[in-house]
C-alpha cells in the first residue's frame, strides 16, 4: 500500500483533489461537487468530534437511508479515524440494536428517522440541507486523519450460524487494495454515471462509492422505490456503470420492461452476491447492447468482489456449464485461491480457499473464527485453526463455496451446505434449479432440502412463473421427470410471484422455508 494513501479517507481526499469541480454524488434531488462533498464532509467530521468531546468515537454508526446524511457521514466517520458501521433501516429494529451493541458503536449519524428509536447510542441527528449548508461554508481546520494501514475501516453484518448477526471487520490495507485494483477494470472516469444499488450495510457499497470516487465518476443515488423499477431509473438518470444483484433482473423482467435495447446508456453491468443465471444474463446483454456484463464474486470477508468473469460480447461464445449459472472467473492479483476437496486434497472441484491483500484479519467475534480459516504444512496437509490460534495473513479462508475449474475459469457450484444426501445419494440443490430454469415458463427456481415425513431428507421447490395453477405444476413435475432420477425430485413445486429477498437483495431461504411450513400447515 502507497503511504501517500494509507486509507479510505485519503483515497476519496485524493481523488477530490483531482476532480474537485466534477459532480461526485446525486441523491434526493441534491447535487454535489467533490469538492462540496469533501467540505460536507469535514465539516460533519468536526461535528462528530464535538460529540464525543473533542475526540470521535472509536465506531461510528450511519443510518443509511439514501439521503445525503448517510454518504457525508460515512466518509466524516472515516475522516476522525472512526470505524463505520452502516445500520439497515429497514432491518428489525432489534437486530439494529443488536448490531449496535455487538460493534460497540458510540454514536449514531443519521437524518432524522424513526428507526433510531431502539438504538441505545447518542445520536446526531443532521438534515441533508444542513449537510449541503455545511459544504457551503467551508471545511474548518481539523486535524490529519489519524488512520493507519491496519485499523479497522468498516465492520459488515451478516448471518450467522448461531441466530446473531456476525461482525466482518475490514482493514483499511483490506479496502485500498480493492478500490486500487477494481478501479482499473471497468472505465470509471468522470462523466460515469454510476448507479448505487446496494445498502451502505452490504459490502457491495465499497465497490459504488470509493471505486467511483476515486476514478472521478459521479455516484447516483436511487431512492429505494426506484430500485424496484430498474429500467426506468437507468434511463431517467442516464447511468452508464451498473452494479446489483442478479434479482433485479427479475424485478425487470417481471415488469415487461426488459427489451431488447431498452437500456441504451449502459457501458459496463457487473453483477455479484449470488449466482448469475445465463439467461437472465443474455436477457440484460439483448437489453443493454452497448454494455459488457461481468459476474463477479466475493465473500464479505475478502472485500466485496475478488473474483470476476466477463461475458464475450458475441452471445454465440457464452460458456455452457454444468447448473446453467455465468462462471465466476478468475481471482484478483491481489487474491490467491486453492480447491480443496472432502478430503482436504489439491482438486479441480470442491471448497474454495482465498488469501491476500484483500483477506480479512477474522471476525469481530473470534468465537467465529474455528472452522473458518486453515493453513497447509509442508507436506500439502490441511491445518484448521482454533480459537485461541488468529489466523494470520498467510491463513487461508474457507469459503463454504464450492466451485470447479472449467476451460481456465471457476464455476461456482452452490454452496457446500446446499449439497444434501438423499436415501444415499448425495444431491446438489444447485442442479435441480437448473433444469427447473430451463423451462420457459421458469423465471427463477429455489430448491430447498426439508424434513420429510419419516424423518428423512426430501426436496421443495419454488418457482416464480408467470403462469401459476396446477396445469404448470405438473407440467414442471414432467419437465423434471425425464431428466432427473426419483430420489432427485422435488415433492412438491410451489408457484410464487417473487422469491422473497433479505435486505441485501439476495434470496431469503430462510424465509422461503417459512412460507412453505406455513404453507403447509
Amino acid at each position: 500500500m502507497s503511504d501517500h494513501h494509507p486509507g479510505l479517507w485519503e483515497q476519496f481526499a485524493s481523488a477530490a483533489r483531482r476532480h474537485s469541480a466534477h459532480t461526485a454524488l446525486e441523491v434526493g434531488g441534491l447535487e454535489l461537487t467533490y469538492a462540496q462533498l469533501h467540505d460536507a464532509a469535514e465539516a460533519l467530521a468536526a461535528r462528530i468530534a464535538e460529540a464525543g468531546g473533542g475526540t470521535a468515537p472509536a465506531r461510528v454508526g450511519i443510518l443509511s437511508d439514501r439521503t445525503l446524511v448517510s454518504y457525508a457521514a460515512y466518509l466524516a466517520a472515516l475522516r476522525t479515524g472512526a470505524t463505520v458501521v452502516a445500520l439497515n433501516p429497514d432491518c428489525p429494529p432489534g437486530r439494529n440494536a443488536a448490531i449496535a451493541e455487538a460493534a460497540g458503536i458510540g454514536l449514531l449519524v443519521t437524518a432524522p428517522h424513526p428507526a433510531t428509536a431502539e438504538v441505545r447510542v447518542p445520536v446526531l441527528t443532521s438534515s441533508p440541507e444542513e449537510v449541503a449548508g455545511a459544504a457551503a461554508d467551508g471545511a474548518p481546520p481539523l486535524p490529519p486523519c489519524p488512520s493507519v494501514p491496519d485499523d479497522v475501516a468498516y465492520i459488515v453484518f451478516t448471518s450467522g450460524s448461531t441466530g446473531a448477526p456476525k461482525g466482518v471487520p475490514m482493514l483499511h490495507r483490506n479496502a485500498v487494495s480493492y478500490v486500487a485494483h477494481a478501479s482499473t477494470l471497468y472505465d470509471v472516469a468522470p462523466g460515469s454515471r454510476c448507479s448505487q444499488t446496494f445498502d451502505l450495510s452490504f459490502d457491495g457499497s465499497l465497490y459504488d462509492l470509493f471505486v467511483t470516487w476515486h476514478q472521478g465518476g459521479t455516484l447516483v443515488v436511487p431512492q429505494r422505490s426506484q430500485l424496484l423499477t430498474p429500467v426506468a431509473f437507468v434511463n431517467s438518470a442516464r447511468i452508464t456503470h451498473w452494479w446489483s444483484v442478479p434479482s433485479l433482473i427479475s424485478f425487470a423482467q417481471r415488469l415487461g420492461a426488459l427489451k431488447p435495447g431498452s437500456m441504451p446508456t449502459l457501458r459496463r453491468s457487473l453483477f455479484g452476491g449470488e449466482a448469475l443465471p445465463l439467461a437472465a444474463a443474455r436477457l440484460w446483454q439483448e437489453a443493454a447492447p452497448a454494455s459488457t456484463v461481468d459476474n463477479l464474486y466475493g465473500p464479505t470477508e475478502l472485500t466485496c468482489t475478488c473474483v470476476g468473469y466477463r461475458l464475450p460480447q458475441d452471445t454465440e461464445r457464452w460458456p455452457v456449464t454444468p447448473n446453467g449459472t455465468v462462471p465466476i472467473g478468475r481471482p484478483y492479483p491481489t487474491v490467491e485461491h486453492l480447491v480443496l476437496d472432502e478430503d482436504g486434497k489439491r482438486a479441480a472441484e470442491g471448497e474454495l480457499c482465498l488469501r491476500g491483500a484483500q483477506r480479512f484479519p477474522g471476525y469481530l467475534d473470534p468465537a467465529n473464527n474455528p472452522g473458518r480459516f486453515l493453513s497447509l504444512g509442508e507436506d500439502g496437509t490441511v491445518q484448521p485453526h482454533d480459537a485461541d490460534t488468529p489466523p494470520g495473513r498467510a491463513g487461508w479462508y474457507r469459503t463454504g463455496d464450492r466451485v470447479a475449474e472449467q476451460d481456465g475459469v471457476l464455476v461456482h457450484l452452490g454452496r457446500i451446505d446446499h449439497q444434501v444426501q438423499i436415501r444415499g445419494y448425495r444431491v446438489e440443490l444447485g442442479e435441480v434449479e437448473a433444469l427447473l430454469r430451463q423451462h420457459p415458463a421458469v423465471r427463477d427456481a429455489i430448491v430447498l432440502a426439508v424434513q420429510g415425513r419419516g424423518g428423512e431428507t426430501d426436496l421443495e421447490a419454488v418457482v416464480t412463473t408467470a403462469r401459476r395453477g396446477p396445469d404448470e405444476t405438473e407440467a414442471l413435475h414432467r419437465h423434471l421427470g425425464v431428466r432427473l432420477p426419483a430420489y432427485m425430485l422435488p415433492r412438491r413445486i410451489t408457484a410464487f410471484e417473487q422469491l422473497p429477498l433479505n435486505p441485501n437483495g439476495k434470496v431469503d431461504r430462510q424465509a422461503l422455508a417459512t412460507a412453505l411450513t406455513h404453507d403447509r400447515s
